[in-house]
């Protein structure tokens, strides 16, 4: 009997000792492991250049420094996404929206039009003879004339002959009955009335200055002759129009020309008259497209009685009932949307319970109101940026994200490239050519206009490089002034329309936040700003002008910051007299 619990005690002792060992050693097995598996995960970064990643430990490229353990919070995000603190998304009012369905039974379709003159209704008040206009009673253009209505008195040779011939050829009648009849057909061509001619049978006396009265009424829209002028028969006086009826001409996208048809109705409205709406109907639809808008013509006659449409003024049109399709279809807010030339780009939030963002490109149909429907690229239940687009772009450049200008992704460039090998170097400069948007074609009127508001930039960009504060604000109010200057009605695109109003709205604010502080710091934060949507203003808009995109990688607390320069040479904004020089050229834009 002890010998079996002595059995029983060596085997409990055995598996007791067993456990200690191989339990022990299993459990440091799976804690190394996990070691491992951390390690392998494990990126570096460099403390002054945090744009670094390295799979491994070493020194950083640029500055020689040791790498140190990149933090991992970002683990488990795509390629293309990125993160946005809270803060930053209360501070820039990044606002999103989820996209649903909509319906457009009861929506409009907008065009943009403009008032022209009725052509059916001009008129040209030509002199029936020729002679010197000794008076004109036409004072200027606008004026109103009624049918009938004395314009002119004119001093005409031939007309004086032809009623002397009258006179003579009249006591002649009885005898010489064709050749009385062959003057006053002579008078009559000159368009003298019969009761013209029989006053002057009958007075036996020649009017000199001859008058000329208005055979339409209307308006005059242009004077061709001023007083003492010496006119030919036929040639034009003035030219008169009857507004009582005007054209509205509006511009159809070709792929919008098989949406509408003669009689359609039409609301128009117009910023004069804010409040009211004008009905009219498809007139006429052009049968030739505009080879340079891609545009067709679409006219409405409207009804001006009370003259409240002027020639030249801008007006907007509406037509219910018009969709891409007769199903139900996405719609996104104007707002929303990025444009740089043939690519329409948008912000899609990846993930509903956290600040994550990555670009989407989309194709776009018709224009809703405010809203466009998408084609492609977007579904129903997606969220996306309505408002702060531009900045959160802004954010992904500067992570290295695909954005509107950067549509391939990758890493910000250090601007200390002589670190790097050949290899490296002629990859950023693939980069950079690769990086230049797709340019909207605009009016040089345009072009130039925008130009002035860049002057006005390089003047506060060179004040922040003096840390002159005080200038800066000088300088940014008067960019301020200049900006509204820019006359969005010479852009005729609608794409190009939308965008810079976007752009303008975010210029505007952020150069407003510059003027109202004295800190350089706050200044230098908001210029950022500016110079991201002035880039993207001048990519897809143009100047004519060579530019400089400059890029420092230690500016805004190392996240990096870009600028414009007129000139190759990198003069640092962001720094001053502190560090100058730091930065390059990231790209040239033409």
């Amino acid at each position: 009997m002890k010998k079996y619990i002595v059995y029983i005690g060596i085997l409990t002792a055995g598996l007791l000792l067993g456990w200690v060992l191989f339990g022990n050693s299993s459990s440091k097995e799976t804690e190394h492991n996990h070691d491992k598996v951390s390690e392998k995960n494990q990126k570096w970064t460099c403390s002054m250049h945090p744009q670094i990643m390295q799979p491994e430990a070493g020194d950083c490229p640029i500055c020689g420094m040791d790498l140190i353990p990149a933090e991992t919070s970002a683990d488990g995000l795509a390629a293309d996404q990125f993160k946005l603190t809270e803060n930053a998304l209360s501070l820039a009012n990044i606002q999103t929206s989820v996209v649903g369905n909509s319906n457009q039974k009861d929506n409009f379709v907008k065009l943009s039009g403009k008032i022209v003159k009725n052509e059916e209704s001009n008129a040209v008040q030509v002199s029936y003879f020729s002679g010197r206009i000794e008076k004109l009673n036409i004072s200027f253009t606008g004026e109103k004339i009624s049918k009938g209505q004395l314009l002119a008195t004119i001093y005409s040779p031939e007309l004086y002959a032809g009623q002397q011939e009258l006179i003579t050829a009249s006591s002649l009648k009885e005898s010489q009955p064709a050749l009385y009849k062959a003057v006053r057909n002579k008078l009559k061509l000159w368009k003298l009335s019969e009761k013209q001619i029989n006053q002057i049978e009958t007075s036996r006396k020649v009017i000199e200055n001859f008058p000329v009265y208005a055979t339409v009424s209307g308006t005059v829209t242009e004077k061709l002759v001023a007083q003492g002028d010496y006119v030919k028969q036929g040639q034009s006086l003035l030219k008169i129009t009857n507004l009582n009826t005007v054209w509205g001409n509006f511009d159809v996208y070709e792929n919008q020309i098989n949406k509408f048809k003669k009689g359609q109705e039409i609301l128009v409205t117009t910023n004069a008259y804010a409040n009211e709406e004008f009905k009219g109907n498809v007139d006429f639809i052009d049968p030739v497209l505009n080879t340079k808008t891609r545009t067709v013509t679409v006219r409405v006659v409207l009804n001006n009685k009370h003259n409240k449409f002027k020639p030249g003024m801008f007006v907007e049109g509406k037509i219910k009932g018009i969709s891409s399709n007769k199903e139900k279809v996405v719609t996104i807010p104007s707002s929303a949307i990025l444009w740089t030339g043939k690519r329409s780009v948008v912000y899609l939030k990846s993930n509903p319970n956290e600040p994550i963002f990555e670009m989407q490109e989309i194709t776009l149909g018709n224009k809703v109101v405010d809203n466009y429907e998408v084609l492609e690229g977007l579904n129903n239940g997606d969220e996306i940026v309505t408002n702060g687009t531009f900045t959160v772009d802004a954010a992904a450049q500067l992570q290295g994200k695909k954005s509107m200008m950067n549509k391939e992704g990758g890493k910000t460039t250090t601007g200390h490239e002589g670190h790097l090998g050949m290899k490296e170097t002629a990859s950023l400069n693939n980069e950079k050519q690769s990086n230049k948007n797709e340019r909207i074609k605009v009016s040089v009127d345009f072009q130039n206009q925008l130009k002035v508001v860049f002057n006005d930039y390089i003047f506060l960009k060179d004040a922040l490089v003096k840390d002159d504060s005080k200038n800066v604000i000088k300088e940014a109010k008067k960019l301020l002034e200049n900006l509204v200057k820019v006359d969005i009605k010479l852009l005729t695109d609608n794409k190009a329309h939308t965008h810079w109003m976007t752009l303008e709205k975010e210029i505007k604010s952020a150069t407003n936040s510059i003027s109202k502080t004295s800190n350089i710091k706050e200044q230098r934060n908001h210029f950022k700003h500016v110079s991201s949507y002035i880039t993207n203003a001048i990519e897809v808009f143009g100047i004519n002008e060579k530019v400089y995109h400059q890029f420092c990688p230690m500016a805004d607390n190392n996240k990096g910051a870009y600028w414009l320069s007129k000139e190759e040479k990198v003069v640092n904004p962001y720094f001053g007299n502190a560090m100058l020089t730091c930065g390059e050229v990231k790209q040239i834009i033409e």
